[in-house]
């Protein structure tokens, strides 16, 4: 047990919205494979890496429940929700207690950004890797895409 807690403290990724919902979308995409690996920590070892906050999940809340990503996700609002907790329940939830904005071009992007920084996270997981330059420069933290993510912190393979 006091293994999986200093390994608690050694890795915090934040997962960007847009690779939750691609986890969503298809069982073959490296999204759905993070997803599936923080289960399995989870649920076999009860490690959490994943970090949260209020404002990421009203976000993916906001996104999945839009018709047409339900549709795309083939979900009902209530198999919707019960994602969204899912993720609350694999997840550290880290209170905001300052904001610096923006650093970022885009507003969603500080968000995640902001939850990285409180948390003192070690990657960011995104599909838009380029939307987040000047990150790791600046705060420490390593943005990556799924695939590259994978492999590098060697997760699944």
């Amino acid at each position: 047990m006091y293994f999986n807690i200093i390994y608690n403290i050694i890795m915090k990724v934040v997962i960007d919205t847009d690779v939750l919902m691609s986890s969503l979308f298809s069982r073959r995409e490296d999204s759905h494979r993070i997803v599936q690996w923080l289960v399995d920590r989870h649920v076999r070892k009860g490690i959490k890496y994943n970090v949260t906050s209020t404002a990421l999940i009203t976000e993916l809340s906001a996104v999945l429940l839009r018709l047409d990503n339900l549709s795309r996700a083939r979900l009902t609002p209530e198999s919707a929700n019960v994602f969204i907790d899912g993720i609350c329940l694999l997840s550290y939830h880290q209170d905001i207690h300052y904001l610096w904005r923006p650093f970022l071009r885009d507003v969603d992007d500080d968000m995640v950004l902001e939850t990285a920084v409180n948390a003192q996270a070690d990657y960011i997981i995104t599909h838009n890797v380029k939307d987040f330059a000047g990150t790791q420069e600046r705060f420490g933290i390593v943005v990556l895409n799924p695939q590259s993510f994978l492999q590098t912190a060697g997760v699944v393979g």
